[in-house]
């Protein structure tokens, strides 16, 4: 691996004119003690920085890049619609084909509307949610991030994790005092809420898979005790599948774990990496949305036709090759199964999670099941192990509450080759 020269020079630049001198706090290497690779292109599984050095991605451009980067097909089709234009500000067939294609791959969605990245598609999923039931709480858990916006900035997880910053200045009280806190994991947590004020909750909102403090799956049972609490009480349950939609199989965690949400939120897996988002539900949910109903939410460059050409090429390859999930989720179980052997034969009892291709390892010996346990997590001994391993050409996100998520573009030697920087860095801890 070489020098960082260019990606200092870079980095010194980028400070003098962008907060902290990156565009999300997700991208600071601050809390690994390093400064951010600055990355000049990408192929398959692989990156280049500024300075020439090459990594494997373990990132996938924090998940949607499950077919790995510059895939042809993809690359044709945004090629196409970019020569007829790069944004109209208009209605296009392109967006009618893409909200058709999410309607019939995901049951519980039976109206979509497109939005330009998942902090909005949740936001206005909870507007919706409201406008709906004429309620104005709701609930989410704690480490689960569903985006910046004020009303969910309250205990979330991933960069604020990192950052050590529980909640956000700037964020007034009134917009907070109708987010209700419940523990991931816990349906004890959910149901005192709603023996106090059932009948003032619109909506539960959860990550059917929680991701963004590292990963922690479900346990058996918690996703179905959800929907049966919001049934019982009229409340609707928001599935936040911004990072598993598409990702755990063509219909996203919910045909996973067997359970059909209210509404739905996915992120840029949808657009192939590029800043685009949605939501959608139940019709009869949807149809409050303007300009039918009352619910108000816009966005000029909805439906952009860049991000729809390689969000339906995307998508269309996954739809047309349903044993890609199969493969993907069974080299990726190989590969955190591995993990766990690494780590233990250099002695070490971490804990390691895993789900389809999203997976975790966690500095602490601990069960990760919440927030809670995530937070016992080492982070000065993750710092160590993230920057050995991208000296050895393993870029993983620069946080310990982050997932690793393999593609589709990922060989087996490549797999191998992390496992062999993992083993490197316990053993020299021995």
């Amino acid at each position: 691996m070489g020098g960082q020269e260019k990606s200092k020079r870079l980095f010194e630049t980028a400070s003098r004119y962008i907060p902290g001198g990156v565009n999300s706090p997700v991208r600071a290497f601050g809390s690994i003690g390093s400064c951010p690779r600055f990355i000049q292109k990408a192929d398959k599984a692989l990156l280049w920085d500024e300075d020439g050095n090459t990594y494997i991605d373990m990132i996938g451009s924090w998940g949607p890049m499950i077919l790995g980067h510059n895939h042809p097909e993809i690359l044709e089709q945004v090629t196409d619609a970019c020569q007829r234009g790069l944004s109209y500000g208009a209605a296009t067939a392109a967006e009618v084909e893409m909200a058709k294609l999410v309607c019939e791959l995901v049951p519980s969605v039976e109206m979509v509307r497109m939005v330009n990245s998942g902090t909005e598609a949740v936001m206005s999923a909870i507007r919706t949610a409201r406008g709906y039931t004429g309620r104005d709480k709701i609930i989410k858990f704690t480490g689960c991030y569903h985006g910046h916006s004020d009303g969910l900035l309250v205990k979330a997880g991933s960069g604020v994790m990192t950052a050590g910053v529980p909640d956000s200045l700037g964020v007034p009280k009134g917009c907070t005092g109708d987010t209700l806190s419940a523990v991931y994991n816990d349906l004890d947590s959910v149901k005192e809420h709603f023996e106090r004020c059932g009948e003032e909750i619109a909506a539960i909102i959860v990550e059917p898979v929680a991701a963004n403090m590292g990963v922690v799956p479900p346990k058996p049972g918690f996703l179905e005790g959800l929907q049966k609490i919001c049934d019982e009480f009229g409340a609707l349950l928001i599935f936040d599948e911004v990072i598993t939609g598409f990702r755990l199989g063509i219909d996203g965690a919910q045909g996973y774990f067997g359970i059909r949400p209210d509404l739905t939120t996915f992120g840029k897996i949808i657009g192939a990496g590029m800043p685009v988002g949605a939501y959608g539900g139940r019709r009869e949910i949807m149809e409050v949305v303007a300009p039918l109903g009352g619910v108000y939410q816009a966005g000029t460059l909805s439906g952009n036709p860049i991000a729809m050409a390689a969000g339906l090429a995307q998508l269309s390859i996954l739809k047309e090759h349903p044993d890609y999930y199969q493969k993907l989720n069974q080299d990726a179980d190989d590969f955190y199964e591995k993990i766990k052997k690494t780590v233990k034969e250099y002695g070490f009892n971490y804990t390691v999670n895993h789900i389809g291709s999203l997976g975790c390892l966690y500095f602490t010996e601990q069960e990760v099941m919440d927030y809670e346990s995530a937070k016992t997590s080492d982070t000065a001994a993750f710092a160590a192990y993230c920057n050995h391993m991208l000296k050895q050409g393993i870029y993983l996100a620069p946080a310990q509450f982050e997932a690793m998520f393999v593609s589709m573009a990922h060989t087996g030697e490549q797999l191998d080759q992390v496992l062999e920087a993992m083993a490197g860095y316990f053993s020299g801890r021995c």
